[in-house]
């Protein structure tokens, strides 16, 4: 292939890519580095067009403590970007200072100011400027406490998005996908809200979005609540009473999913290949497994709005920040699955 017609063929190929808000996360933790880093050597451009949203001196604090640099351009809005240039196009909201902020705690201030972000790239996807949001990590503690009253980013979005149906949160680690009914409540809330409505809906949001990705037909394992799966009764009927007939409402409307299983082998068959993601009944119950497996390489997804949101499953590693230690796999992951989840995935020409 003459290098005129391939150096075209390439240009062609990467304006089809999805367009992905990148955002910086919280200032006062990794999520600077993790995003200067990625940026740098363009190691995810075959995985979307990538558009900072941030402020340009978090970007720049980001490249200190990784020790990279990389070129960038400021613009207004995606609508002016040229996705052929080489450097990284940034729109500058110009509202985070970091230089008046703490370095590796947790900061009202700084959430604040991460929330003001989240809403503008969550702006930016009801007008159709860009096909996915993956943000850096950040704390929810923050978020909270600069003013954002809700218990996660998740339920931020969906006020943001004015989202009236059922979401949830998922983890994806090696193709792996670990949902769950209840999530950031207390462990005696969480009890409350495991219902066979709440069952179905989560099986159905698991099959519905793990079908987004590519999956044909979802193979879905259901934990149990109780010890061996209540040992009949022994332990706990909820599984008789509640899981079990959820369970068989869900395999009838044509979904390829069984159990309940004790959650504290559910998750060997699933690592194992018998199944293609596990739906927990609360939080720890799948976050502890795949962490266990995969702690930096995991993505966190928003299920259920019209918007694709990913970020790394871990948080803001406040121990590390400044070190330039902080591994990117999981934000690499998560960029890519945001680009399979917005409808591009990877592309690559035959040359």
């Amino acid at each position: 292939m003459r290098r005129g017609l391939k150096v075209a063929t390439l240009d062609a190929d990467r304006q089809i890519l999805p367009r992905i808000a990148l955002l910086l996360g919280d200032c006062t933790g990794i999520g600077p580095e993790l995003c200067a880093r990625v940026l740098s050597d363009g190691r995810l451009s075959d995985a979307g067009r990538l558009v900072v949203v941030g402020d340009v001196r978090v970007l720049e604090q980001g490249m200190r403590d990784a020790g990279v640099s990389l070129s960038w351009h400021a613009v207004s809005s995606v609508d002016e970007i040229d996705w052929s240039r080489p450097d990284v196009p940034i729109i500058d909201l110009k509202n985070t200072d970091p230089a008046g902020l703490p370095r590796g705690a947790m900061s009202a201030e700084s959430g604040r100011l991460t929330g003001e972000t989240l809403a503008d790239a969550v702006a930016m996807t009801r007008r159709g400027k860009v096909d996915a949001i993956t943000f850096a990590p950040l704390n929810k503690a923050a978020l909270y406490a600069g003013g954002w009253r809700f218990p996660d980013e998740h339920k931020m979005f969906a006020h943001l998005l004015e989202h009236r149906g059922y979401f949830s949160e998922m983890n994806v680690l090696d193709n792996q996908w670990m949902s769950r009914v209840t999530s950031h409540v207390s462990l005696r809330q969480a009890l409350d809200q495991i219902t066979s409505q709440s069952i179905t809906d989560a099986i159905g949001l698991a099959d519905r979005t793990m079908r987004r990705a590519g999956f044909a037909r979802p193979r879905l394992a259901v934990a149990a609540l109780n010890p061996h799966a209540g040992e009949g009764g022994l332990f706990g009927s909820e599984e008789i009473e509640i899981i079990t007939p959820a369970v068989a409402a869900a395999a009838e409307s044509g979904i390829d999913c069984r159990g309940p299983f004790p959650a504290d082998t559910v998750y060997l068959k699933a690592f194992a290949g018998e199944y293609d993601g596990v739906v927990a009944m609360y939080h720890d119950q799948g976050q502890i497994a795949t962490k266990l497996r995969g702690f930096n390489r995991g993505v966190t997804v928003t299920a259920g709005l019209e918007a694709v949101f990913t970020t790394p499953a871990h948080g803001t590693a406040f121990d590390i920040v400044g070190k330039g230690v902080a591994s990117t796999g999981a934000l690499e992951n998560a960029v890519r699955l945001a680009a399979k989840l917005a409808g591009g995935g990877t592309v690559r020409s035959a040359m």
